[in-house]
């Protein structure tokens, strides 16, 4: 079947467009989260009717098919084999209309996150999703795992953006629910269906998002903070104060800032490494002289009741970005590691993050546990390194992460997904009921099981 299933998608979108051989072996994943591609063929469509063709084409066949999108893959979501063949959405990259009127977006999946946020920006609007790996994800990519990010706190996840959207399913039916309205009850809100999905009941190819106004004042300040509970304290107090503006309030322990400042790191440290946890704290608004003034009334306030250590308030666009530097500058953390991303109470994090950190040191003495996320919306990433991994070593330290998490009543994934990492966890997070329900929406929308198969759910045995 493997020569028949290639010719049949060259005749498609034409022989050049169907990869074979060392051209799927040389792909690479930015992100260093996959060592390798393996498959019959990576075949790139241009439109949503070459899609609709290849599905159709790959489930007569029963043939798997496994999406690519910008390959950050930090849950295996887009692993494959050999008998797979991968359909890349890479010459899908057309934005097709920026409506200031409307404030929408209108572009194919396969158009980078910069690529929309520059549009966006282009017509005085704000692309509100943003996450690290900015340069390289891509929509459909950020829609089908319901991406979070930096700006949750106070725009929301991807699915708050979302307004429309196109899907191919595993028999080709395309499922075009394109609405441009922030208001529409017409019947069922078919996205929901595929946003957040991971690409296991459809193929999403064409997107309308909602767009923001930009922000006419912006402030960021990195404070240093000496245990948890002043941190907790900070984020109350922020939410109180400045309930209209803040935008992000991430925090970093200082396993990950001295990893990625000098001179453990490349970057130059606004704050000397050693507090307990380093806070970034930013608002976004539409008045900078007011705004300025009430975010340095904030930090005066902290600072007077001994919440701080340390803090250094940005004066410049230049300030700003070097301080958001250090928060993205996760590759030297997360390369090599095991990494996980799991949301609770925010007041339970500092617990959590201890526990676990315990719980993993006592089994592998050598182990680097770092913490780090996005504590105003309740998401903290946890990187386990140094560690020569294997089947045992991972599921050992699996097991530690979700353990300490389930007293907490938390959720196994806050913004990476499922993938085929953390499927035997998800009892975790969901009940059987609910479990099963996303099996029997799998076997209704791909009853073959060639789409994505394995991921989120396994519906391979009845």
């Amino acid at each position: 079947m493997s020569n028949d299933i290639v010719a049949a998608l060259q005749d498609i979108v034409g022989e050049r467009h169907v990869l074979t051989g060392d051209a799927v072996a040389d792909i690479e994943f930015p992100w260093g989260t996959h060592s390798g591609c393996a498959a019959r063929a990576i075949v790139k469509p241009a439109t949503t009717e070459e899609v609709a063709a290849i599905m159709r084409c790959c489930n007569l066949a029963g043939q798997t098919v496994v999406p690519f999108g910008g390959l950050t893959n930090l849950v295996q979501g887009c692993a494959t084999t050999a008998d797979d063949i991968v359909l890349s959405l890479a010459r899908m990259n057309l934005i097709e209309d920026v409506d200031r009127s409307a404030g929408t977006i209108t572009a194919q999946a396969g158009v980078t996150l910069h690529a929309a946020q520059e549009a966006a920006a282009a017509a005085n609007l704000f692309f509100p999703v943003d996450i690290g790996a900015r340069a390289s994800c891509q929509l459909g990519g950020i829609v089908s795992n319901n991406a979070g990010g930096n700006k949750v706190i106070r725009y929301g996840m991807t699915r708050d953006t979302v307004l429309g959207l196109e899907a191919v399913l595993a028999d080709g039916t395309v499922i075009s629910s394109m609405n441009r309205y922030i208001k529409n009850n017409s019947g069922f809100d078919l996205k929901h269906m595929f946003i957040g999905s991971e690409g296991v009941l459809g193929v999403i190819t064409r997107l309308v998002f909602r767009l923001r106004a930009t922000a006419r004042s912006h402030n960021v300040a990195l404070l240093a903070c000496k245990n948890f509970d002043d941190v907790v304290a900070i984020l109350e107090i922020a939410n109180r104060t400045l309930p209209n503006t803040i935008s992000a309030f991430e925090v970093m322990w200082n396993s990950f800032y001295e990893l990625v400042v000098q001179p453990r790191g490349r970057l130059v440290p606004p704050l000397e490494p050693g507090a307990a946890q380093y806070v970034l704290i930013e608002t976004m608004g539409v008045d900078q002289e007011h705004d300025t003034a009430a975010f340095e009334a904030l930090l005066e306030d902290l600072m007077e009741q001994d919440l701080l250590v340390d803090g250094v308030l940005a004066k410049s666009d230049r300030e700003r970005e070097l301080i958001w530097e250090i928060r993205d500058e996760v590759e030297p953390v997360i390369g090599g590691a095991h990494n996980f991303d799991v949301s609770l109470r925010s007041a339970d994090v500092g617990e959590y993050v201890s526990q676990v950190e315990t719980a993993i040191v006592r089994l592998l003495p050598e182990a680097n546990v770092v913490g780090f996320g996005h504590l105003g919306d309740n998401n903290v990433h946890i990187s386990v390194s140094n560690v020569v991994w294997d089947d045992d070593r991972i599921r050992q330290v699996e097991e530690q992460v979700y353990g300490c998490l389930a007293p907490f009543a938390g959720a196994i994934s806050a913004e990476h997904g499922i993938g085929l990492e953390k499927r035997a966890y998800l009892p975790v997070s969901r009940s059987p009921a609910e479990i099963e329900l996303m099996k029997s929406l799998k076997r209704m929308l791909d009853p073959n099981n060639i789409l994505n198969p394995g991921k989120v759910v396994d519906v391979a045995q009845r």
